[in-house]
C-alpha cells in the first residue's frame, strides 16, 4: 500500500459524490413537486458534504498544499475517477430515480463496510454517510415501486431508465488498479464481493415495482482511470465556470 493509492482511492470516492451532488442540484427549480425538489436538493448536499470531507482528507495524503477546493475545481476531465453512472444527463424523473436506485443500494452497502477500514479516516466518513444512503436507497426504492406499479405511463418511462442506466453498473464492481493494494490492506473495501447482494436487492425491488430486472450485457467502464464520456466535460464547464474566471475567489 502507498500514500498514491490512498490518494487516488479517495479522489474516486471524491469525485464521483461530487459528481453525483451536482447531478442531483440541476433538478432545482424544474423537479415534478415542491416535495420533490427539497427532496433531491438536500440529497445532492448529502454527496457535497462526504465529496469536502473526502478532498480535504485526500488533501492530506497528498500533501501538496493543495486544498479540497483545488481538487474540485481545478483538475480537467482526466484527472477525475467517478464512475460513469453519476455523470450521465439526469434524463426524466424516472432515469434519474433509475440510477439513483442502483447508486444508492451499492453505496449503502459499500460505506457499511467502509465503516471497517483500517483507514480511520475513511471509516468515520464512512460510519457517517451510511446514514444517509440508507435514505437515499428507501427513497428511490419507494419511488421505483411508485412509478412502476402506477399508471402506464409512469411504468414505461421506469422501465426505460432501468435500462437505460443499467449498462453503467457494473463499473462499481470493478476494482481499479490504485484499489488493489489497498483490498489487500484492508483500507478499501472489495466491490466485486458486493456484487451480488446488490443484485438481489434490486431484483427484490424491481419485483414489488412490476419491473422487468435488464438482461446481463457489456458494461461500459473507464471513470476509475479517467477515461469518461462526453458529457462529464460539459458538467466540470458549469461547475468550475466561477473558480476558472475568477482564481482564487472565495466566499
Amino acid at each position: 500500500m502507498t500514500n498514491e493509492s490512498l490518494f487516488h482511492y479517495t479522489l474516486h470516492l471524491a469525485d464521483t459524490a461530487l459528481v453525483m451532488g451536482h447531478r442531483l442540484s440541476e433538478w432545482i427549480g424544474h423537479a415534478p413537486q415542491l416535495e420533490i425538489e427539497m427532496a433531491l436538493a438536500n440529497q445532492g448536499l448529502d454527496f457535497i458534504g462526504q465529496a469536502r470531507s473526502l478532498y480535504q482528507y485526500a488533501a492530506e495524503v497528498e500533501g501538496k498544499a493543495r486544498t479540497e477546493d483545488d481538487l474540485a475545481y481545478l483538475r480537467d476531465v482526466w484527472d477525475f475517477k467517478n464512475t460513469l453512472l453519476t455523470e450521465l444527463p439526469n434524463g426524466d424523473f424516472g432515469a434519474t430515480i433509475a440510477r439513483n436506485l442502483y447508486y444508492s443500494l451499492f453505496m449503502e452497502a459499500f460505506f457499511q463496510q467502509l465503516q471497517k477500514s483500517t483507514d480511520s479516516q475513511l471509516a468515520a466518513i464512512a460510519e457517517k454517510s451510511v446514514k444517509e444512503m440508507t435514505y437515499h436507497a428507501r427513497y428511490s426504492s419507494e419511488w421505483t415501486i411508485r412509478l412502476g406499479d402506477g399508471t402506464e405511463e409512469s411504468r414505461i418511462r421506469m422501465q426505460k431508465g432501468i435500462e437505460d442506466m443499467w449498462p453503467f453498473t457494473g463499473e462499481m464492481f470493478v476494482p481499479a488498479a490504485y484499489e488493489q493494494a489497498l483490498i489487500q490492506a484492508g483500507v478499501a473495501v472489495d466491490v466485486a464481493a458486493l456484487h451480488a447482494a446488490w443484485k438481489q436487492r434490486v431484483q427484490e425491488v424491481l419485483d414489488e415495482a412490476t419491473l422487468e430486472m435488464p438482461a446481463d450485457c457489456w458494461m461500459q467502464e473507464g471513470g476509475k482511470t479517467g477515461r469518461h464520456s462526453e458529457h462529464l466535460g460539459f458538467l466540470l464547464a458549469e461547475m468550475q465556470f466561477l473558480q476558472r474566471a475568477y482564481p482564487g475567489a472565495t466566499w
